[in-house]
């Protein structure tokens, strides 16, 4: 695994591409920064949706591992309940074992639930949300 600063491929990508909803500009630049190691990596993030709730990262894991090496599986919860939100992210460093387990996986039933499985697409830029007013007005009657 390659290294840069003392961090894995991984673990750089982790830093600049599962950012906040709050994105200040200099993470912007990073996180393009970030998809370019990706790409130089070939490392693949896909995308693991219709998951049963019930559904743990060990059996994620296993899915996966039976196509190649799994650097990472990131199952999404709600960030007040922390319940599971019903789909994860699996980080491949190899991009041709990622499109095998792809192409292996879209479709498969497990635990009950059709999995939708393809490559993660980069995380949308997002504007400054709304929120708040910034008027002058106080609320006061005059």
């Amino acid at each position: 695994m390659l290294r840069y600063k003392g961090l894995c491929q991984s673990c750089l990508l982790r830093t600049f591409l599962h950012c906040s909803v709050y994105t200040p500009p200099f993470v912007r630049s990073c996180r393009s920064a970030a998809l370019q190691i990706q790409k130089e990596f070939k490392l693949k993030n896909i995308f693991v949706g219709n998951l049963s709730f019930g559904t743990t990262e060990d059996t994620v894991r296993s899915l996966f591992e039976s196509y190649g090496t799994v650097d990472r599986v990131n199952i999404v919860t709600d960030r007040d309940s922390g319940q599971p939100r019903g789909f994860a992210f699996v980080e491949m460093g190899v991009d041709s074992e990622g499109t095998a387990a792809i192409n292996g996986l879209n479709g498969k039933d497990v635990d009950g639930r059709t999995l939708n499985v393809n490559e993660a697409r980069p995380k949308a830029e997002r504007g400054s949300g709304g929120g708040g007013s910034r008027g002058g007005s106080r609320g006061g009657r005059w």
